[in-house]
C-alpha cells in the first residue's frame, strides 16, 4: 500500500490545513510502527482509530490503563478489537510510584485539592505516557479545538521535545465527529448513550446535564484548576510548584 512520502522539512504550519486522513497517512506512510494513536477510546480518539485502520490496519494503538477506569472502557476495547482485529497495547502506571503515593496521600487523594488531583493524573497517567513515548517517533490523539478553553489553540501537528503529535480532528465540530461515526458504524463507548460525552477515570467523570459543557463532568468538584490531567496541558505557575513537590514526596524513596 502506497502511503505517500513524508516531507521532512515541512513547516508544522502546512500541515495544519492538510485533512485528518491525508495527515495520518503521511505519517504512517513515513513512520511505520513508530507510529501509534493513543487513545482512551472516547468518540474522538474512535475517529482516529477508525481512520487510521482504515489506511494501515496495523497501526499500533495504546491506551493508559490508570487501575480507575470504568468496566464499560474496557468494553469498548474488546469492541475495537473485535470490529478491527487491532491489537491494543495497555500501558500501567509504576507500581512503585504508585505505592508510595496512595500509601502518602490515600487512594483518593484526588478529593482533597486541585495539586492533588493532578499528582494522581501524573502518576497514573502523564509519566507513563512519558514512558511510552520513548519508544516512539510521532503519535496522534483525538484532542479537538472545540472541547474547552484550553485547547482552543490546538494545532494540527507540532513537534515536541523530538517527538511529533498530531490532533487530526483538532478542527472538527462535534456534528462532524457524530456524522464520521454514524457514517462509518465505528463501535462506541457504552458511557457515552447515558449522557457522559467525557470519560476519564470512574471516580472522577459523571454524566453532564442538558447544556453544560462536554468536559462538565470531569473533575467537577473543582473550582479551579482546569478541566485538564496535564497529557495535553502542563500546569504553570503555583499549581506547578504545588505539584512538583507533591511528586517530588512519592518519588524521594526511589533516589
Amino acid at each position: 500500500m502506497d502511503m505517500g512520502t513524508f516531507p521532512i522539512t515541512l513547516d508544522p504550519t502546512h500541515l495544519d490545513g492538510l485533512p485528518a486522513d491525508h495527515l495520518l497517512r503521511l505519517f504512517l506512510g513515513h513512520f511505520g510502527p513508530g507510529f501509534a494513536v493513543s487513545t482512551s477510546f472516547q468518540r474522538d480518539g474512535l475517529v482516529i482509530i477508525d481512520m487510521a485502520l482504515r489506511i494501515d490496519p496495523a497501526t499500533r494503538i495504546f491506551t493508559l490503563d490508570t487501575g480507575r477506569l470504568p468496566q464499560e472502557t474496557y468494553e469498548i476495547m474488546e469492541a475495537v478489537r473485535a470490529k478491527y482485529g487491532a491489537r491494543i497495547e495497555l500501558v500501567y502506571p509504576d507500581t512503585a510510584e504508585l505505592e508510595s503515593m496512595t500509601t502518602r496521600f490515600g487512594p483518593d487523594l484526588f478529593r482533597h485539592s486541585v495539586a492533588q488531583r493532578k499528582l494522581c493524573c501524573q502518576i497514573r497517567k502523564v509519566r507513563p505516557m512519558e514512558r511510552k513515548l520513548a519508544e516512539l517517533d510521532a503519535y496522534a490523539v483525538g484532542l479537538r479545538r472545540g472541547q474547552s478553553g484550553e485547547r482552543a489553540e490546538t494545532p494540527k501537528a507540532q513537534l515536541i521535545d523530538g517527538k511529533w503529535k498530531l490532533a487530526p480532528i483538532a478542527d472538527w465540530t462535534s456534528q462532524q465527529v457524530e456524522d464520521y461515526l454514524t457514517a462509518n458504524d465505528v463501535p462506541r463507548h457504552p458511557l457515552e448513550s447515558r449522557g457522559y460525552p467525557s470519560i476519564g477515570c470512574a471516580p472522577c467523570t459523571r454524566p453532564v446535564a442538558p447544556g453544560e459543557h462536554e468536559r462538565a463532568g470531569r473533575w467537577w468538584w473543582e473550582a479551579e484548576g482546569g478541566k485538564e490531567c496535564g497529557l495535553h496541558v502542563t500546569p504553570e505557575g503555583k499549581m506547578k510548584r504545588e505539584l512538583d513537590v507533591l511528586l517530588d514526596e512519592v518519588l524521594a524513596p526511589r533516589r
